[in-house]
Order: C-alpha cells, then structure tokens, then sequence
C-alpha cells in the first residue's frame, strides 16, 4: 500500500524533491522559499498562487503524516522543512535516482509521456535514452507493495500514451476531444481531474483564510 496524498500534498513533497536535488546547498526550504518553490512558473501544472498560510496547512498535514520533518540549521531562527516521503531512513519508499527523478516530475506536472519525462527529469538524474526512462516506468508500474504510476490510455491525437503517479488515487484519463465538441464544451474547458482538484483546494485553502480573517475582526470589535 503506497501512501495517499493530496493534490496540494503532492505538489509540495514534488518541490521538496525537487530542492533537495536540483539545489542541495538550499535545502531544508523555509516556509518562503517553498511557497515560491509550489508556484514555480516554470516546470509546473498546474501554476498555482498559494499564500504561506494555505502552504502551512498543507506542511502541518504532512508533518502529522510523518512524510515532512521541522529543521532548522544551527543558528538558525527559521524554520525550515525536509521531506521524509522517500529515500529517507525514516520511509519504506526507496527509489533509483532515475525513479526519484520521474516520481518528482510526476508529482510537480502530472501526466506525462516518456519522451517528455525524459527531457524534464534529466535535470534530476542522467538518462541516456527514452528506453531508460521506460524501463524505470515499468519497474515503478509493478513494484512489489504497491504500484506507483500507471500507464493511462493513449489519447486522439497523441503519438505516445502518458503516465500518472498513483499517490494521489486512482486517475482518469482526461477526456477525448471529440465527446467534447458533442457536448458543446470546449476540449480546453474540460480540465483533468488533477487539476480540477487542485484549484478546488486551492479555493477551499482561500476560503478559510478568509474565514479565520473574519472571525479576528469580530473578536476585535468586541
């Protein structure tokens, strides 16, 4: 049984990942740099705008989970944070590099095909070829104790099927575009289930910000 996350969750343990190994001399992140590092306008998907406050709640989450570790340096007054998700003494998950990398990816844009994990994840670890990233994607796919990515079903359209990481649930593939333009729905307005979740969080986290800045005035006026 692999763990579950969120997709806000999994947005953050992929920035933490992706810290951790693209710039080690900066990492444990604190709270700042890691909302910075969730609203990346390059290498994301969805782009998302959180506040530290919605980026708390999520940390707090995962540190009940024990997938996210409080540390701060020495002489350090800030906290900082590190992820214990995986490849960690403190995690049953423990992957290749080239599996880490393509989970991160996964993680940080969802869906994507081979020839495009390849490209993004070389960052991460070295790739000779696609094959290599295929060959990782299948031991990931059969993995004893919980499979961690699943082939989806190749659209219209697209040459290579795409894979999706299995943290999250079960996914669906987005929809065809040809149910689309039956409907009246543009193609591009029928958002995949992830990032549908995503914004909804996203909302949810908003909304009770919102709320709790509320209730601080009522207490204030009494």
């Amino acid at each position: 049984m692999i763990p579950q996350l969120s997709a806000l969750e999994a947005r953050l343990i992929g920035s933490l990942i992706e810290k951790q190994i693209t710039t080690p001399d900066q990492y444990p992140l604190s709270l700042n740099a890691l909302v910075l590092a969730c609203n990346q306008k390059s290498n994301r998907d969805p782009i998302l705008d959180l506040d530290e406050h919605a980026v708390q709640e999520v940390l707090d989450a995962l540190m009940r989970k024990h997938m996210v570790l409080e540390k701060s340096g020495f002489g350090s007054r800030v906290p900082k944070f590190q992820q214990r998700f995986c490849n960690t003494e403190f995690s049953a998950l423990q992957f290749t590099p080239q599996e880490r990398a393509i989970l991160c990816e996964l993680l940080l844009r969802g869906p994507q095909t081979p020839g495009e994990l390849r490209t993004r994840a070389s960052r991460m670890a070295e790739f000779t070829d696609v094959t290599q990233v295929e060959a990782a994607l299948e031991r990931l796919s059969r993995r004893e104790g919980g499979a961690c990515v699943v082939r989806l079903a190749r659209e219209p359209g697209r040459r290579d099927a795409r894979y999706a990481h299995l943290f999250s649930g079960e996914v669906v593939s987005a929809p065809a575009a040809a149910p689309a333009a039956s409907t009246g729905e543009p193609a591009a307005a029928q958002t995949a289930p992830v990032e549908r979740l995503a914004a909804l969080e996203l909302e949810v986290s908003e909304l009770r910000a919102e709320v709790q800045a509320l209730r601080q005035a009522l207490s204030a006026l009494k």
